[in-house]
């Protein structure tokens, strides 16, 4: 018998050879590709799948990584030329290259050889496939662990917590990232699981791209997204819990007014003095040779100076430049097994913030306002959003609240738990989280400062108004593109424009009356009503502000009836003129373009209540393109086996070339999700490519 086996394997492994199928052995990593270009990796060990991780994110996305990482390095200039210094002084002035090798030095060394490897699959990629990276893009190798640190800190640290508009024009402005989250508890589940959805919206670009992968070790098995470049994922599910994050309204950046002095400044009465280095930065001309540009980076005690004019300096604080292990605190929570254990992981407080929703098949469901809020001496929220005198040590903040101090809530009554960048007073309804309970300065007090508060009241409605749901019926209802908007202000719109017996405006009023008050592909009227809102919406387009006597039905009534009316007649006769018809379809106006494909968008804008959330922006051939909104879908039934759906809006890759640009733009207009392969007979029923990684 030991004779016939080894024949048998013998034979078995020079056929093999002969047909050349990889063999896999307890010294290789491989990854199955999906036909939607999804990366399952079976790692021999931790170290192997983040080395199979970058290697695969390399095959999907090695050019725009490469660009990311030699922005983060603040050299984008030196590398490619004059477009890019305005980048490199950001990356420069705010420390994030000296800053990110600190941080390597401090990370665990097991966090260390994960990073490392994960910047190896990188290089060794790119070392193997040289054709398939632009060779412009060659000079930022090889890459290393410290890169990929600089990059967080330059996505997370500097743009959704800092906003760049803000830094460079003195002012307030909120990100425009945001998400919708949902976790549903098995007592309003048809089947008794628990339900998530997940459902960030970001740009469809740089990097904000998401990238979808399952990965697998001993003792790991995760299935989710991360953004680009990024070596951990951020949003995910293991065979015993999920999560998700929403971008919360957090204040983690401050900038502070200083009186200067020369190269001091005034601090508790007395003059401190500015501390400056000088940052080099070269500029690679059109002809390949450089020209150097020096420039001082001076400090406060508060933080780096942004800008200077005359007599005064103005320093922006940010929150968790000491909290270097966000991307370890993201993977202990993807390996927890229980709620006990995903808390622990959150408790380390490194993220500096996003809401965290959570699931498990236990039945648990858990919303966390998460993040770094900084203990403050006095003052509600609206105190700090503007420009804090900086001249005494009272408003200057050194540490931050603890995760016992931080908006939760664990299993509620009403079943279910929702954000949709709100504050966290409406994560269920009625409300269980009180306000007067946390300090004033912690978040908005009210749902009425939500940033879009009719796709919060959307969320609510929609959760609220179906005893049960199913997997299916949460899909359904996250596709609703119906505009809470026009159930508020339309029928008097119509009644107006009617009255006034203008011919356009009468033929207006007859479109927006059948008009379904969605942006579907095939709705007629959407058009015409939304380009009248958006037109109205920075003049205010409600009579009644929103009341928390009536929170759900809040802001309502048409502000400016006359106004209303003429630009209603205005933008007809625009609609006219350019599509040849009022009730011209959604979809024959607004485009989904990825790549090469070009299809009809259903969707709209989430301040006007559409809980698909698309953003638009006019194109040269008088059309709307979608740039921004729905991009990762995930929804996950915690049954046993789990069932989970997913969509990557855009694709998973954007390497030329590639099979999957933009391919699954169709699923996205019919409002289809595809199902998630997991198992590993499933992934090889729908085998694209297999490759071994050593």
């Amino acid at each position: 018998m030991k004779q016939f086996l080894a024949i048998f394997l013998s034979t078995l492994l020079v056929i093999l050879f002969i047909f050349n199928v990889p063999v896999m052995s307890a010294n290789s990593t491989e990854i199955l590709w999906d036909i939607w270009g999804v990366p399952h990796i079976y790692g021999k060990d931790n170290n192997s799948l983040f080395k199979a991780f970058g290697w695969a994110q390399t095959r999907s996305h090695g050019n725009l990584i490469l660009k990311l990482y030699g922005q983060a390095r603040g050299k984008g200039a030196e590398y490619w030329g004059l477009n890019s210094l305005e980048s490199d002084q950001y990356v420069r002035t705010m420390g994030i290259p000296k800053r990110a090798k600190q941080w390597y030095q401090k990370q665990s060394p097991e966090m260390q050889q994960y990073l490392d490897s994960f910047a190896q699959g990188i290089n060794e990629y790119v070392a193997q496939h040289p054709q398939e990276i632009d060779e412009e893009l060659k000079v930022v190798l090889p890459i290393t662990g410290t890169d990929i640190l600089a990059h967080f800190q330059r996505v997370i640290h500097f743009h959704f917590l800092t906003n760049p508009q803000s830094v460079k024009s003195l002012k307030t402005i909120a990100s425009e990232a945001g998400s919708n989250g949902w976790v549903i508890a098995p007592e309003k589940s048809n089947n008794n699981h628990t339900l998530l959805l997940a459902n960030p919206h970001l740009p469809w670009s740089d990097f904000f791209l998401w990238y979808e992968a399952q990965l697998t070790a001993p003792g790991v098995n995760l299935y989710g997204a991360t953004l680009v470049g990024m070596p951990v994922l951020a949003i995910a599910f293991n065979d015993d819990l999920g999560w998700t994050v929403t971008v919360n309204p957090i204040d983690g950046a401050d900038i502070y007014k200083l009186k200067l002095q020369e190269e001091k400044y005034f601090w508790d009465g007395q003059l401190k003095p500015l501390e400056e280095e000088t940052e080099k930065l070269k500029i690679r001309q059109k002809n390949g040779s450089y020209t150097e540009l020096e420039f001082g980076v001076k400090q406060s005690i508060h933080g780096v100076i942004i800008n200077q004019q005359k007599d005064y300096g103005y320093a922006l604080r940010v929150t968790g430049l000491d909290r270097p292990h966000s991307l370890e605190q993201l993977w202990r929570i993807g390996n927890a097994k229980n709620l006990e254990e995903f808390e622990a992981g959150l408790k380390q407080l490194q993220l500096p913030l996003f809401n965290f929703l959570y699931g498990d098949k236990q039945g648990n469901i858990l919303y966390v306002f998460n993040g770094l809020v900084p203990i403050r001496s006095q003052g509600n929220w609206q105190d700090w959003q503007g420009i804090i005198p900086g001249d005494t040590s009272k408003a200057l903040w050194t540490d931050y609240h603890s995760y016992q101090d931080l908006p939760r809530l664990a299993n509620p009554t009403t079943g279910w738990l929702q954000n949709t960048n709100d504050p966290p007073w409406t994560s269920t309804y009625p409300s269980t989280l009180n306000p007067k309970d946390y300090p004033e300065y912690l978040t908005p007090a009210s749902l009425g400062d939500a940033p879009n508060i009719l796709r919060s009241q959307r969320s609510i409605q929609l959760l609220s108004e179906s005893e049960k749901l199913s997997l299916d019926e949460v899909i359904e209802k996250k596709f609703s593109s119906e505009l809470v908007i026009a159930d508020r202000i339309l029928d008097i719109l119509i009644s107006t424009t009617k009255a006034l017996a203008n011919p356009i405006g009468i033929e207006a009023a007859e479109v927006l009356k059948k008009w379904d008050r969605q942006t579907n592909a095939d709705s007629r009227g959407a058009v015409l009503f939304t380009l009248w809102a958006s037109t109205l919406e920075a003049k205010g387009i409600f009579s009644k502000p929103w009341n928390p006597e009536n929170p759900l039905e809040t802001p309502s009534g048409l502000a400016d009836v006359n106004t209303a009316v003429a630009v209603i007649e205005g933008i007809a006769a625009q609609v006219k003129l350019l599509y040849g018809s009022l009730d011209v379809s959604w979809g024959e106006v607004v485009r989904m373009r990825v790549g090469e494909k070009d299809l009809p968008a259903s969707g709209g804008p989430g301040m006007f209540g559409s809980f698909r959330v698309l953003n638009l922006q006019a194109t040269k051939d008088e059309k709307f393109q979608v740039v921004f909104g729905d991009s990762f879908i995930m929804a996950v039934e915690f049954s046993d086996p789990i069932q989970a759906k997913v969509l990557m809006v855009y694709g998973n890759a954007t390497q030329p070339n590639s099979a999957h640009i933009g391919d699954q733009l169709s699923l996205y207009s019919e409002g289809k999700m595809r199902p998630v392969w997991r198992d590993r007979n499933e992934i090889e029923q729908h085998l694209e490519l297999k490759e071994l990684v050593n």
